[in-house]
Order: C-alpha cells, then sequence, then structure tokens
C-alpha cells in the first residue's frame, strides 16, 4: 500500500531530526560549523572524482535530504538548488582522469574533498568570518585535513550534512557527463555517467578510448583488445 503525502512527510522529519541529533552526538555537540564531506565518481571508467563539503544551518528543515544513490535524478536536482540555497557554506571541487592515472583514484579522492573543504572553509571565512571547526566523512579519514574529523561507515545515510555533500557531488558530476555526451556521443555518458556498461565497452570497442577515459582503469579493455589483435 502506498504512503500518503502526509505520512511520507512526517516519516522523513523524523528521518531528519534523527539525522541532526546523530551529527550532534558524534561530535559531543559542541562545534557549530560541522562540513559534511562526500565524493562521486570512484568507479567510473571515464571522467573525473568529484567531492563535495557543506555545512548546514542548525534550522535546515529541508525534508528528504539523503544519500544521493537512493533519490531520483529528478529528486536530486530540486535538493541541490535547495541545499546550495540554505546551506551556510559549501564547496565543491573535482580531480580529472588525468590526475587519478597519476596519484591513483584514493588520493585523487582525497585530494578533490581537501580542496571542497579549503572552498567551504573559504565562503565561511568570507561570509562570517569563522572556520569550519568539525568534518564528517564518509568512510574517509584525511590527516592533512588539520581539524577535528570523524570517518562514518554509510555516512550518507546516517548525517544530514554528509547526506546533502553527496548530493552535490553527484549532480554536480552527472551534469559533467551528460555534457561530456555532447562531446563524445558513442559511450552512453548521458545514462551510464561513465560507468562500464554494456553500450561503453562497445562504444570503446568501436570507437577507441577518449581524452577523458581513465587510463589506470582499463585494463580489462586493453588486455580483450590485444587478446583479440592476436
Amino acid at each position: 500500500m502506498a504512503m500518503k503525502k502526509a505520512e511520507r512527510e512526517a516519516l522523513q522529519r523524523e528521518q531528519l531530526a534523527a539525522k541532526k541529533a546523530f551529527e550532534q552526538e558524534i561530535t559531543g555537540g559542541k562545534y557549530k560549523f560541522i562540513a559534511g564531506v562526500d565524493e562521486v565518481g570512484r568507479g567510473p571508467l571515464a571522467g573525473p572524482v568529484v567531492a563535495a563539503a557543506v555545512v548546514l544551518p542548525a534550522d535546515f528543515d529541508i525534508l528528504g535530504v539523503d544519500d544521493s544513490k537512493k533519490l531520483s535524478e529528478k529528486k536530486r536536482e530540486q535538493l541541490f538548488d535547495l541545499i546550495l540555497e540554505k546551506a551556510v557554506c559549501y564547496g565543491i571541487a573535482e580531480k580529472d582522469n588525468h590526475v587519478i592515472d597519476e596519484v591513483n583514484i584514493l588520493q585523487a579522492t582525497k585530494l578533490a574533498m581537501t580542496e571542497a573543504i579549503e572552498k567551504a572553509d573559504a565562503m565561511l571565512q568570507e561570509k562570517l568570518g569563522e572556520k569550519i571547526d568539525f568534518v564528517l566523512f564518509d568512510a574517509m579519514e584525511i590527516k592533512a585535513v588539520d581539524k577535528p574529523q570523524v570517518s562514518l561507515i554509510k555516512g550518507d545515510a546516517k548525517s544530514v550534512s554528509i547526506a546533502a555533500a553527496s548530493i552535490l557531488a553527484k549532480v554536480t558530476r552527472d551534469r559533467q557527463m551528460v555534457d561530456y555526451h555532447e562531446k563524445y556521443p558513442y559511450y552512453g555518458f548521458d545514462s551510464n555517467k561513465g560507468y562500464g556498461t554494456k553500450a561503453h565497452y562497445a562504444g570503446l570497442e568501436e570507437h577507441g578510448v577518449t581524452p577523458i577515459h581513465r587510463d589506470s582503469f582499463l585494463g580489462s579493455f586493453y588486455d580483450r583488445k590485444n587478446k583479440n589483435a592476436k
């Protein structure tokens, strides 16, 4: 039986309250500017990894903010604009395929996250003369970020700030991959966002590698190509 609108909204209010309470509990309730940080794009064969950091106000009341993977594209797009409007500060950063190939995907992810935090910090400094004083990471630890921090497994399901960051990162990267589809139309980037789908591999077989492909992720493709060439 489908949930009624009022019931769904009541559930979302409960979920939002629980996620905000969790943040206060995990940080000890003594920090004012808590940044949630998340990334998207660690697994694709093409395109950048994108990270976002966001500090939400204590009275943040937007319902439905959740792990971006659980939301429809339409809902993510709606929430993206609302989060940017309501956020105390935010930062979005990316590292392209060349950086990923050079330093590996984990290090590239950490670089993007660190830059996103720095951007959010700069915005907060400009607006309020303050700095982020605690960072919540989704399953990540970055010792180079000189702030109190906690790494949370499945943090985007527990923390509203991490969930908001996941939406900012996801929408930013998805839009970019749709733009890349216009330039490289044979790989299905508009739908697969660079992940290794059947259509994507078919495009690689017929048209080869693009300038946005991650060479270090294409081992199986090159192996198959070399095998077929013998």
